[in-house]
């Protein structure tokens, strides 16, 4: 089963793994799931570390590469056709990388473990 993580499970999963619930830890840790990583995550991530938002996420963002290969998530490029879709999500949440993550548990299918509620509007399947 695929399954979808926004960046603040990624942050979480790397430096607070207690901050996940049970389901979400579960989720991660079964073997059986691929867990896919947004490129609109990078962008945040790269975004919130330079503009200040993140402290501590420095060391993560630096290696993020290296540090997803070891998780052994897979990546998931955005489209031309996700961006479209993400600025068309009716509904009250501005984030973009939000909005672009959502997409794509959209597009494919898929649910998306996250702790941000706000992302129920979109219609999501989401595990937290």
């Amino acid at each position: 089963m695929n399954l979808l993580i926004d960046t603040q499970i990624l942050i979480w999963a790397a430096f607070n793994p207690n901050r996940l619930t049970r389901n979400a830890a579960s989720a991660l840790s079964n073997e059986k799931h691929t867990i896919l990583l947004s490129a609109a995550s990078a962008w945040e991530l790269a975004t919130k570390v330079r503009i200040g938002k993140l402290p501590g996420a420095e060391r993560l963002e630096a290696d993020l590469m290296n540090q997803i290969q070891r998780a052994g998530y897979t990546w998931l490029p955005m489209t031309p056709e996700i961006a479209l879709r993400a600025g068309r999500l009716v509904g009250t949440h501005k984030d973009p990388f939000d909005r672009v993550i959502a997409a794509q548990a959209l597009d494919l299918d898929i649910d998306l473990i996250s702790n941000d509620a706000k992302l129920d509007q979109f219609h999501v399947r989401r595990i937290w």
